[in-house]
């Protein structure tokens, strides 16, 4: 620490002293100004944290406790990226008498494994801003003055691990409410290449055969005004599930990860309806008879779609009764009632094959999923609009295929996972330190013997180090009154606050 704040003292309050000079002298604009005191800073904080770090590497070394079982090989000097800038620091290797095992010991007391070139904070600001933008902005954000490559960024991503549902305990009790809403949908995405690049297959037409589907499902408790009188309306604690669970196994994991999230948080034995909203596609038809009691329905988009395509065809003046006579029919008859309506229209259509095959389709749509289309219309009152369109378009689309973006389907999946812990308002800096536990590396064999606190080291080193207390009153005797304001805040105080 002696020497960051040696280095302080030494250049940077002479660098401090002219930059202020040139600013009330009217030489540098204010803008500049804070630029210039905020990099001497973020350079002595830099140099501080390394530092400790060596600090730390250095009581290490001297421990009577690192003799009974250590021996020392060699110090190196590591560089590591923080979210304020590059550090460096002295580490030791050492080697275990008893297994013969090299471990370099600070490392493992700080937190730090094996090729690691950013710290737990960098990471986090890294995903904030990959999660909202691109790799390459995900880059620039890991530090206030360093950066690292969009390869970089997307390859952390591809390793990240998220923490199950059927992980999380809930704290206190289950929420009771009447009904639950689950809404399911898709967004459609493009690959760069299927398995490997360069193995992307064309159709007859020149297209690339390059489409993918990234699966998205949440479940909330209702929707509400924004505000007592605003005429939007926002959902009720809703939580999201998003990636692409591909095959069986996959989807029946997104529908186990719900239930054991609606378990972990619902009193499940006073729920007496849970609604899934969809449009009724395959794989949440199979993914629904995991979860016991749900009732399907059919949600308004696809359902206003589909008889406004039968209905295509019709006059203007006939064309509002048509479809007014379309949904009365679901919602009151039978099948064969709306089977009759069918052939009304299609003798509407006259010769025209075309319009025939879009009516059609439409009526095998909807009889496929009658039940679901009868449900959505006989409890208009008690099934929330579906809001999976607006859904999909938020969570996914507007960070994965609103641009001309190419995925891998790895790259995709972490993405989606990303993006739907992200929107349930998950901490970043948590999901990096989850990294570790989830793959519970664990300790050098008799390192447990070997390690000291931090807070015993710092201690110590405060004790070992008289000399602290005269930088101190070497800057209190050379600066200015502003200049003792900022000593007092501190190194880090003063950093976080330009931050």
């Amino acid at each position: 620490m002696s020497n960051s704040i040696t280095h302080l003292m030494e250049n940077g309050i002479p660098s401090l002293n002219e930059i202020t000079e040139g600013f009330t002298k009217g030489q540098v604009g204010v803008a500049d100004y804070v630029y210039a005191v905020r990099d001497v800073f973020l350079n002595a904080a830099c140099m501080f944290v390394g530092d400790t770090f060596t600090m730390m590497n250095t009581m290490l070394r001297d421990s009577t406790m690192r003799l009974e079982h250590w021996d020392i090989v060699k110090t190196d000097t590591k560089s590591i990226i923080t979210s304020i800038g590059a550090t460096q620091y002295e580490k030791t290797l050492f080697k275990n008498k008893d297994t013969k095992e090299r471990k370099y010991l600070v490392d493992d007391l700080i937190g730090i494994e094996k090729n690691q070139r950013t710290t737990e904070d960098a990471d986090a600001s890294m995903f904030e801003a990959s999660v909202r933008t691109s790799y390459n902005e995900g880059g620039k954000a890991v530090s206030i003055l360093e950066r690292i490559s969009k390869n970089a960024v997307k390859e952390k991503c591809h390793a990240l691990i998220f923490p199950s549902e059927k992980e999380q305990k809930r704290r206190g009790r289950k929420r009771v409410v009447e009904n639950l809403f689950i809404d399911a949908d898709e967004d459609h995405i493009s690959l760069q290449f299927q398995n490997k690049k360069g193995d992307l297959k064309r159709s007859e037409s020149g297209r690339k055969l390059n489409g993918a589907t990234i699966k998205l499902m949440y479940v909330y408790e209702g929707v509400e005004p924004e505000a007592p009188k605003s005429k939007r309306y926002r959902l009720i604690n809703p939580h999201y599930f998003a990636g692409s669970y591909e095959g069986e196994k996959g989807n029946n994991e997104i529908f186990d990860e719900l239930y054991a999230y609606m378990d972990n948080n619902y009193d499940l034995s006073k729920v007496k309806h849970i609604y899934v909203n969809s449009d009724c596609g395959g794989w949440i038809k199979a993914g629904i008879r995991r979860i016991h009691g749900c009732t399907q329905v059919l949600d308004e988009f696809h359902l206003n779609k589909c008889v406004l395509k039968m209905t295509r065809h019709v006059d203007t003046d006939g064309s509002h009764a048509a479809r007014d006579l379309l949904l009365e029919t679901i919602r009151r008859d039978t099948k064969e009632e709306f089977k009759s309506c069918v052939d009304m229209l299609m003798f509407h259509a006259g010769t025209n094959e075309r319009v025939w095959n879009r009516v059609n389709e439409g009526a095998e749509y909807i009889l496929n999923n009658w039940t679901a289309a009868k449900t959505r219309l006989v409890r208009r009152n008690a099934v929330c609009g579906s809001s999976t369109e607006g859904h999909v378009s938020h969570v996914l689309s507007s960070r994965m295929s609103t641009l001309a973006m190419g995925w891998s389907r790895k790259g995709a999946d972490k993405m989606a996972r990303l993006r739907a812990y992200f929107w349930n308002g998950g901490n970043m800096l948590d999901l990096v330190r989850y990294q570790k536990q989830a793959k519970a590396l664990p300790k050098a064999a008799g390192a447990e013997n070997t390690t000291i606190s931090a807070a015993e080291m710092i201690s110590s080193e405060h004790y070992k180090t008289p000399s602290w207390g005269k930088y101190v009153d070497k800057s209190q005797a050379s600066l200015s009154a502003q200049m003792k304001k900022w000593m007092m805040i501190g190194i880090y105080d003063y950093v976080w606050r330009l931050r």
